[in-house]
């Protein structure tokens, strides 16, 4: 008898403490919605610093009103530039929400690329299965209208960059910015990619950004094969459950994991870029949860490279 009541208050407490994750990754944190800022130096001596906002995997549902109200308030951060890495959608019915609320960005500058669930509304799914390796779809059905999410979001001035290239002139920096299909569901085409920059002719003192959903290391390498000095991506969810003093334990592509969330370096044996990872301000209604990873859109500033001051 002594033994099984000596067991009890550490039972008690397990139980206790694993109540209390499953309440806040599932009830709190999940609705924490962040900024995550960062400074990249990429900007040519004397450009004036350009702010660009960062929204990824939004997976909008049509009810998330707190979610919405969010996001449009990001507009007082006054960008110079939106970048939208793809996810948008998180619900079949979730677009005319989604882009009444992107429309308080109307008057900014932005481009965009689309992620898997812009095309397949969500399912549920195995999260084991999810930690053991990248979820890529299997043939079915497209349940999404993409062509009329991406007609919304060009009728929005938003510029579509799915194999295909732009450029812009900010405060007085050309920018040249490209992007590729969602690799995660083999939608990237680095050849038409190349056929789009080509026709633009940018001049050699732009800047250049990359843009893709999925961070595989083969599109990584095919924006920073085409000079991107800065690359930006979602997808990841920065594992959306995390585990402290770790991290993820998962990119859902193969990536590596430190560099599922934040800004880092991606390179190769001749050239290198900044790389960012938005860890993304939503989940699959079918997996509510985040843990040690808040929601987050990322606000990055560019700007030249310091001088150090002669002593």
């Amino acid at each position: 008898m002594a033994k099984t009541s000596s067991r009890r208050p550490g039972t008690a407490a397990v139980i206790g403490t694993a109540a209390g994750v499953l309440v806040w990754s599932t009830l709190i944190e999940r609705r924490l919605f962040t900024i995550r800022r960062h400074t990249v130096p990429v900007l040519p001596a004397g450009a004036a610093p350009l702010r660009v906002l960062q929204l990824s995997d939004l997976h909008l549902a049509p009810w998330q009103v707190g979610k919405i109200n969010w996001v449009r308030s990001l507009r007082n951060l006054n960008p110079d530039l939106l970048v939208l890495t793809g996810d948008l959608m998180g619900h079949t019915q979730a677009r005319p929400a989604l882009l009444n609320m992107l429309e308080a960005f109307s008057d900014v500058p932005a481009v965009f690329v689309h992620g898997s669930n812009d095309y397949y509304g969500p399912r549920f799914k195995n999260p084991l299965r999810y930690l053991k390796e990248p979820s890529r779809l299997a043939t079915r059905e497209q349940d999404i209208d993409n062509a009329a999410l991406t007609h919304g979001l060009e009728g929005l001035g938003f510029i579509d960059l799915n194999n295909a290239a732009t450029t812009l002139e900010l405060r007085g920096t050309e920018l040249e910015l490209f992007g590729l299909g969602d690799p995660h569901i083999k939608l990237d085409d680095e050849a038409k990619m190349r056929e789009a920059r080509e026709s633009l002719g940018a001049s050699d003192a732009a800047v250049r950004i990359g843009v893709v959903h999925a961070p595989y290391q083969a599109a990584l390498n095919s924006l920073l094969e085409a000079d991107a000095s800065l690359l930006l991506a979602g997808h990841t969810h920065g594992g959306q459950v995390r585990v402290p003093g770790v991290g993820s334990l998962t990119a859902n592509c193969d990536l590596p994991n430190r560099q599922s969330r934040g800004l880092s370096v991606w390179y190769n044996a001749h050239t290198a870029a900044y790389l960012n990872v938005s860890a993304g301000l939503g989940n699959s209604i079918y997996a509510p949860v985040r843990f040690a990873c808040k929601p987050e859109a990322s606000l990055i500033t560019l700007t030249a490279p310091e001088i150090p001051r002669a002593s």
